[in-house]
């Protein structure tokens, strides 16, 4: 006979996601100008999709970055999203994305906007795909208009 499931409370996993925010850091200093200015982009294509990655603030610890595909019309539209990078701590964190204006620690669930109890931590990791996709198979592009 099937069990009824159980609703266990979520709780962060802080040392995986610490360890997922230094692989990223690493991944995204791979990938942004070592002295990056508010306004650098840099534009990868990796297969057929185009994605870009603008410097939107740096300050003296911490840069963010907009993150989001270039594509006119993508065949595997990805979320746009901003990642703080904290270089006194070499971390790297989404703060928001597309449809998340700031992305909690953890969520109740069910919510209003249907959010996942863990959507930080997947969308750190889904990051740190991206990141590993773009510097394995991405071409470093010239942006085009900006």
């Amino acid at each position: 006979m099937g069990q009824l499931a159980t609703n266990k409370p979520y709780h962060v996993d802080l040392t995986e996601l610490m360890r997922v925010y230094e692989t990223n850091y690493a991944k995204l200093n791979a990938l942004i100008p070592q002295r990056a200015e508010v306004g650098d982009v840099r534009c990868y294509q990796a297969a057929s999709m185009s994605y870009q990655i603008q410097v939107g603030e740096v300050t003296k610890y911490t840069t963010l970055v907009d993150i989001c595909q270039s594509d006119d019309v993508p065949v595997f539209p990805l979320p746009k999203m901003s990642v703080r990078l904290y270089h006194d701590a070499r971390v790297a964190e989404v703060c928001s994305s597309e449809y998340v204006n700031r992305v909690q620690a953890r969520y109740d669930y069910p919510n209003d906007k249907m959010v996942q109890k863990d959507e930080k931590a997947q969308l750190n990791r889904f990051l740190g795909d991206w990141l590993s996709f773009c510097l394995r198979h991405g071409i470093s592009r010239t942006p085009l208009n900006i």
